[in-house]
């Protein structure tokens, strides 16, 4: 049994979540969020809570269960505060900044390297921090991980990108005899 498809959702004041077709729709004091929802799951709507149920007791109801509670849960709390994600750049050299919609980055590399920043997303680069801003979980985390992607830590020097709080584990470089 899903622990996270069991819980009731409870739909705060100034946000509301309608279910029209296989379409479910969030609307907040931020914006409005959309996914398509299958019909696998049963969900309902009554006096500010939501709930859900598998329709079938096979293994792919049961897997979207509590996947769709999750996504629910993000999207309500997405449209009442905007999700931010911090990214920190380290090494010599490296550094980013936004013009327009493009993230252009020197990571190191022969060439520069571009990203085209989703219209949905507001990203700031202040010396070697961007903030990634957002009212879709999804998206923000998606687009994090992309940019992290293209330099990622290594263990001897730190260098690379990587998430405000994350620890880098450190190896010890070679010793001379």
């Amino acid at each position: 049994m899903s622990r996270v498809g069991k819980q009731i959702l409870t739909i705060p004041d100034g946000v509301e979540v309608k279910i029209n077709d296989g379409m479910l729709t969030v609307k907040g004091k931020l914006g409005e969020l959309s996914r398509a929802i299958k019909d696998d799951v049963i969900l309902t709507i009554s006096d500010g809570k939501l709930t859900s149920e598998p329709r079938r007791n096979d293994k792919s109801s049961k897997a979207l269960w509590g996947t769709y509670m999750s996504l629910i849960k993000s999207m309500i709390s997405g449209v009442q505060t905007e999700v931010t994600k911090k990214l920190i750049v380290e090494g010599v050299g490296f550094k980013w900044d936004v013009k327009g919609d493009i993230l252009n980055m020197s990571l190191g590399f022969s060439h520069p390297v571009t990203m085209k920043i989703p219209s949905a997303l507001k990203v700031e680069a202040v010396k070697s921090e961007l903030t990634i801003r957002g009212i879709d979980k999804e998206l923000v985390t998606l687009f994090a991980m992309q940019v992290k992607k293209l330099k990622k830590p290594e263990p001897y020097k730190g260098k690379g990108i990587r998430y405000e709080g994350e620890v880098i584990r450190r190896k010890e470089g070679k010793k001379s005899a």
